[in-house]
This record gives structure tokens, C-alpha cells and sequence, in this order.
């Protein structure tokens, strides 16, 4: 089954580490902790589920955010907007392409195409104060209203 090679054959990025929650019999649902080494997020610690559909490569991936993150691009209910998980997915790109592109958002998050809108403004408006509420969320306080746990 070529999915399975393809899981196989990650070649992630050093800071992502791959694990099976159910173990090595499935394969099809399997985790992936970013901890980027670059920008805004650097020192933090992110995990994403990955859920892949039977008639993949013809579907992508399911992928979640497992950590509750303040971030443009995430939402509080851990969607990701990535855009190659959705209109930009095509059977020749890979589940490498998608931890690439998720690792991205945390070392560019894009203020342009947001979930959380109020990030996203706070990112384009006042990139400090962006990376100030980054910090307090990562250390596991509180940004407005919402609290985030510890994730460095």
C-alpha cells in the first residue's frame, strides 16, 4: 500500500517528531509534535493529529491541532487553515508536504487568510505585541480572555 510507504518514508523537519497513539498497526492515524526552532513560536511545542482517509492520496489528510495555540492560522478548536489541506491538495503531494507547510505557519503565521481573527490583526497591526501574547500563551497564561496551557 503506497500511503503506508509514504508514512514510511517521512523526511520531516528535525524539529517534528512522528508517534502511533494506536500503535504500529495503524498507520493511518498517527501524530506529529513541531517544536519550531524559528520565529514567533520558537521554544514551543505543538501536536497535530493526522487522520488518513482509505482513498488517500485522492483526499488529504485530516489534521488537527491538538494543542491549544494563539495563532492566526489556528483556531481554538484546533483547525488549521493551510491551504494544501484544502483547495491546494492534490494526490501528488505528500503527508511531508503538509508537516513542511504546518511547521511554516508557526515560523510565518499568514495574518492574510486567518481563523483566529483577532491574531491576525494583532500580528498585522503590532507584531511586538503579537510576540508578547505568543509568550504569555506558550508559558501558559492568558491572552484577553482565553486561557492557554503551558506547550514549551
Amino acid at each position: 500500500m503506497s500511503h503506508i510507504a509514504d508514512i514510511s518514508e517521512l523526511n520531516l523537519p528535525k524539529s517534528c517528531t512522528i508517534s502511533f497513539p494506536n500503535g504500529k498497526d495503524d498507520l493511518m492515524n498517527f501524530e506529529i509534535l513541531i517544536g519550531p526552532d524559528d520565529g514567533y513560536y520558537l521554544g514551543g511545542k505543538f501536536l497535530f493529529s493526522f487522520q488518513v482517509s482509505p482513498i488517500y492520496p485522492h483526499e488529504a489528510p485530516k489534521v488537527k491541532c491538538k494543542t491549544k495555540v494563539y495563532h492566526p492560522n489556528i483556531d481554538l478548536e484546533g483547525n488549521v487553515c493551510l491551504n494544501v489541506l484544502r483547495e491546494d491538495w492534490k494526490p501528488v503531494l505528500s503527508i511531508n508536504t503538509i508537516v513542511y507547510g504546518l511547521y511554516h505557519l508557526f515560523t510565518e503565521p499568514n495574518h492574510e487568510d486567518p481563523l483566529n481573527h483577532d491574531a491576525a490583526a494583532v500580528l498585522r497591526d503590532n507584531p511586538k505585541t503579537f510576540q508578547s501574547n505568543v509568550n504569555k500563551a506558550m508559558a501558559g497564561g492568558y491572552v484577553g480572555e482565553t486561557h492557554f496551557p503551558r506547550c514549551m
